[in-house]
């Protein structure tokens, strides 16, 4: 790790331009660590005032500095919002959600490793190096939204849940905005090293979440081992039935691509119709007919295709009935 200066702020107008923003430092530690990341200068957020969930009109308003044991935790989240009290609970350890903050896990960096590896070629870390990954060791890598300059993938789960859900991106600093989350995280085009659309003196101080849709909420992870590890594939599912006709679908999809993963095509074909196997089988058609595999993940379009019909069938009470 290279050696740099520490600024505790005292309010948002208190973040000197260009410092590297801290909170829990979950991801940033290890990246700096490994040298990814060498910043000259971090900011330490953490006595900010942003550490409330608090009711916006019908939805909710959730601080960056919210941990994310708090969140899953939370009454509101786990009665209105509970895909993402889901995916939260599946997406780290205890001690890693006891740190990590609800901005700083939007702005985690994918594991892949050949952008770890700073022997490597990887055109998200040094642009125009090339990708290394590509003919490499793919099996965690993208089938979705890749380009031939990147094929990493984000990482997170509470992305996932909040891309069904909605949500939206609140952004201090020169422009004051809210970026829906759907525009937040950006494909790799040919831009790989552009992973947000945050810009110079942004901060994120909150994310906020629409009126909840009554229904079945599920997050169903894929992973290589049941402890603590990042998703081969993943599922947020909001789906509400009206007399045995699906009236509401939100799916997103993790594991797959550089950003959490939606596709309004399905959830228009499910909508208004009622739940079945052959369905369902057509909705995994539609999800994965843009999907193309990089060697050792072709296994990974079977396994969300099956991980979308086992999620459906289960929020649709099929699975009850089988």
């Amino acid at each position: 790790m290279r050696e740099f200066s520490f600024h505790r702020a005292a309010s948002v107008a208190d973040l000197p331009a260009g410092a590297t923003i801290i909170a829990g430092g979950t991801n940033l530690l290890d990246l700096m660590k490994h040298e990814v990341m060498a910043p000259e200068s971090l900011v330490d957020i953490t006595r900010l005032d942003l550490d409330r969930v608090e009711a916006e009109g019908d939805g909710l308003r959730i601080g960056a500095l919210v941990r994310n044991s708090d969140l899953a935790a939370h009454p509101t989240i786990r009665r209105d919002y509970a895909v993402l009290s889901r995916a939260l609970l599946a997406g780290a350890s205890g001690q890693l959600r006891n740190m990590a903050t609800t901005g700083g896990n939007l702005m985690q960096r994918t594991r892949c490793p050949y952008f770890y590896d700073r022997r490597m070629a990887c055109n998200k870390r040094d642009p125009g190096a090339g990708c290394a990954a590509m003919g490499g060791v793919t099996r965690n890598h993208a089938i979705l939204g890749a380009s031939d300059h990147c094929i990493a993938t984000y990482p997170g789960d509470m992305a996932v849940a909040l891309r069904a859900l909605d949500a939206v991106v609140e952004i201090d600093g020169p422009s004051p905005r809210r970026v829906p989350l759907a525009d937040f995280h950006q494909l790799p085009g040919d831009t790989p090293h552009i992973e947000t659309a945050l810009q110079p003196g942004d901060l994120i101080t909150a994310v906020v979440l629409p009126a909840p849709v009554a229904g079945q909420h599920r997050y169903r992870k894929v992973r290589d081992r049941a402890s603590y590890a990042f998703a081969l594939v993943s599922v947020a599912a909001v789906i509400r039935l009206d007399g045995g006709t699906i009236n509401h679908a939100a799916l997103a999809f993790g594991g797959v691509a550089a950003k959490p993963w939606r596709d309004p095509d399905i959830e228009r074909l499910l909508t208004g119709r009622e739940p079945s196997d052959a369905l369902f089988a057509e909705a995994a058609d539609l999800l994965l007919r843009p999907a193309r595999g990089q060697g050792e993940n072709k296994f990974k379009i079977p396994l969300l295709r099956r991980s979308l019909i086992a999620t459906l069938r289960d929020a649709t009470g099929m699975e009850a009935t089988a």
